[in-house]
């Protein structure tokens, strides 16, 4: 029989789905639910039982050490190689036939796929304050009202209020400018997957909008250091590095539950691609390189 004293495993599910979207890291969402729970069980038994709910002690708590990273996140990125991207998430279908048999499941496999994870939102989560990003996925994402996010966040409810309604236009303004369906989506993907390992760069041209931006994230290895701007630039860039010429086999796979692309050599997987697609073209190109956040990538996938 579960007791007040001892949350569900169940509860880690919630928190380490809260964490990720607060954080954008897997590792570090891990790391605040473990902080969390280590606080709970260092509490004596008599407080932990007087906790009338231990799931929302235990949200309250990860939310608050995730508030707190966030507020340092900034300075510790200063020597980071290319441009800080949330880490892809696989499905977890694709994750289950990848495994290597005998192989203990990933915090990745708990993560709930929904809109609230797709790579374009979470980078427009990434551009907000701490408060903003705290307020916005607790209550937009999971429904807490504003009275226990002021509690947690440390400002007033109408000031949670306001934080969330900024959040809240900034995602509306950028799900405008991607409106597509995950069908729609595919096409472009595969259609850009079979120009680039073509070498076919007037197709590639074709396929990018005309205002597409490129963003690289390396953390220790080499990657794009700034946003690259512009279909044609973008295109022969992609050529310089792609299959042809790095050696690496390219693979559809499912990213943040939108439709992506996998770089795999030697049997690793070395990048993960995100697009935002917008009227037929990608918008965005995300390539994630950062070994770090490739962990549950490790071993390629069968093709």
């Amino acid at each position: 029989m579960t007791t007040r004293s001892a949350p569900v495993t169940g509860e880690r599910r919630q928190l380490i789905n809260v964490a990720y979207r607060m954080l954008g890291s897997l590792a570090d969402a891990e790391d605040a639910v473990q902080e969390a729970y280590a606080r709970w069980y260092a509490m004596p038994a008599d407080r932990r039982e007087a906790v009338v709910s231990p799931g929302a002690w235990l949200t309250t708590v990860v939310s608050r050490v995730c508030l707190n990273h966030l507020r340092s996140a900034r300075a510790r990125r200063e020597h980071y190689v290319g441009q800080w991207l949330p880490e892809p998430l696989a499905d977890p279908a694709e994750r289950t036939a990848a495994r290597t048999p005998g192989i203990a499941s990933d915090p990745a496999d708990l993560i709930t796929l929904d809109e609230s994870v797709g790579m374009a939102f979470l980078v427009v989560l990434d551009s907000m304050s701490p408060a903003q990003r705290v307020a916005f996925v607790l209550h937009d994402v999971f429904r807490y009202p504003f009275p226990e996010v002021a509690g947690i966040v440390g400002r007033t409810p109408a000031a949670c209020r306001r934080l969330a309604s900024t959040a809240r236009r900034a995602i509306r303004t950028a799900q405008e400018t991607a409106a597509t369906s995950t069908a729609q989506d595919a096409v472009v993907v595969r259609d850009l997957k079979r120009a680039w390992e073509t070498n076919d760069v007037d197709a590639l041209i074709r396929l990018l909008d005309p205002e597409v931006t490129a963003v690289g994230d390396g953390g220790v290895v080499r990657t794009l250091e700034h946003p690259l701007r512009g279909s044609e630039p973008i295109a022969r860039g992609l050529l310089r590095f792609g299959p042809r010429q790095s050696g690496q086999k390219l693979l559809e796979r499912t990213v943040n539950g939108r439709p992506g692309l996998v770089g795999c050599q030697d049997g690793t997987v070395v990048t993960v691609y995100s697009f935002g697609v917008s009227d037929h073209r990608v918008r965005h190109l995300w390539a994630m390189r950062n070994p770090e956040k490739l962990r549950s990538w490790a071993t390629a996938p069968a093709a």
